[in-house]
């Protein structure tokens, strides 16, 4: 990685990813009650909250990375997502990092490897701007 990209530390991280989280919890409710009057009123299947929340996660994450580097919890830190050599991410690297944060592990990757999964698979490092 360039040695000018001051990684971001554990703290910043964590911050990111409550307001990031927060955001996302929204989303996903006015999604599922907008799917809850459907079914309600024209009988449509009802689906789990997991799915809206999954798909609201997926799609907020590779949105803002994809055409910011950011998403609003990154903008509140002043940090961005940055491919392994400090460049702009290509989008396979930002849809393999959305996708592998729905894996429930992906926390628990970070004692192990040092960076959380949904980087390390991505081979993309969070930095300051």
């Amino acid at each position: 990685m360039n040695e000018n990209l001051q990684k971001v530390g554990d703290g910043t991280r964590v911050l990111n990813f409550l307001v990031d989280g927060i955001l996302v919890f929204f989303l996903a409710i006015g999604g599922f009650q907008f799917w809850k009057f459907y079914v309600v009123y024209w009988h449509f299947k009802p689906i789990n909250f997991w799915w809206f929340f999954a798909g609201a996660m997926f799609v907020f994450y590779f949105l803002f990375e994809l055409l910011f580097q950011k998403t609003p919890g990154k903008w509140l830190t002043v940090s961005k997502v940055v491919s392994i050599n400090g460049g702009k991410p290509s989008l396979g690297a930002i849809f393999i990092r959305s996708l592998s944060r729905l894996v429930i592990i992906d926390f628990l990757f970070n004692a192990f490897f040092g960076v959380p999964l949904h980087d390390y698979l991505s081979r993309t490092r969070v930095v300051e701007s």
